[in-house]
């Protein structure tokens, strides 16, 4: 079964006193919609816990399901022994420099993400199955079917967890720089904004690959 894009417990996203933004409460997103754009444009989360009492924060690839986002680690990593793993999950897209008159409103244009909750390890073989296969296609969608399926030992050295995207907040900022009226009047400095963006290059080919594979259809 292909990941569900769509569905949605619900179609708003409601605050919790640890999603609702304290600063610029303008640029936070309603839409669940915008939560789950964010979540499939991005390619690398960041996952946030603690552990002995100091903060640990991992980038690491992931995956969407509805409202369902998997992780997956080592079994030999310390930080995923338990069954539950309270923590936090954030994912950010750069979409510009904002290059004011005044270097107090320098800023970017940003979408962010973040979700909390408890992740819960995923322990059913088709679930889990489920799960790395979510995680693979949302990396290239495609590679699943071309690749080699995990074998068991390779599922067994694998640790699998779900984290529900109930309680997340999306934050955003886009356009020109916000200046002052007397720094746009004073007419001193360069105002606007430099894009960035983030394109895949020419895939390459891996040193021993024979030469007749051909460049698959969904890397095309």
């Amino acid at each position: 079964m292909p990941p569900d894009r769509t569905s949605s417990s619900s179609v708003t996203l409601s605050p919790s006193t640890r999603t609702t933004l304290g600063r610029k409460r303008d640029r936070a997103a309603t839409d669940r919609a915008e939560l789950h754009a964010v979540l499939d444009e991005g390619l690398v989360c960041h996952l946030g816990f603690v552990r002995d009492g100091a903060p640990v924060v991992l980038p690491t690839a992931y995956g969407r399901d509805g409202d369902t986002l998997y992780l997956h680690g080592s079994t030999g990593a310390r930080y995923l022994t338990g069954d539950e793993l309270p923590c936090c999950v954030t994912v950010t897209h750069l979409d510009g420099i904002v290059h004011a008159r005044a270097v107090m409103h320098f800023s970017m244009n940003y979408r962010s993400a973040v979700v909390h909750g408890v992740a819960r390890r995923v322990t059913d073989p088709d679930e889990r199955w489920h799960a790395l296969r979510t995680v693979v296609e949302h990396l290239t969608p495609g590679a699943w079917d071309h690749a080699r399926r995990p074998d068991p030992r390779e599922l067994a050295a694998t640790a699998v967890f779900s984290l529900d995207l109930a309680e997340a907040s999306v934050k955003r900022r886009c356009g020109p720089p916000s200046d002052d009226d007397a720094d746009v009047a004073a007419d001193l400095a360069w105002a606007g904004v430099v894009p960035v963006r983030t394109v895949s290059g020419t895939p390459e080919r891996a040193p021993d690959l024979p030469e007749h594979h051909a460049l698959p259809p969904h890397l095309g």
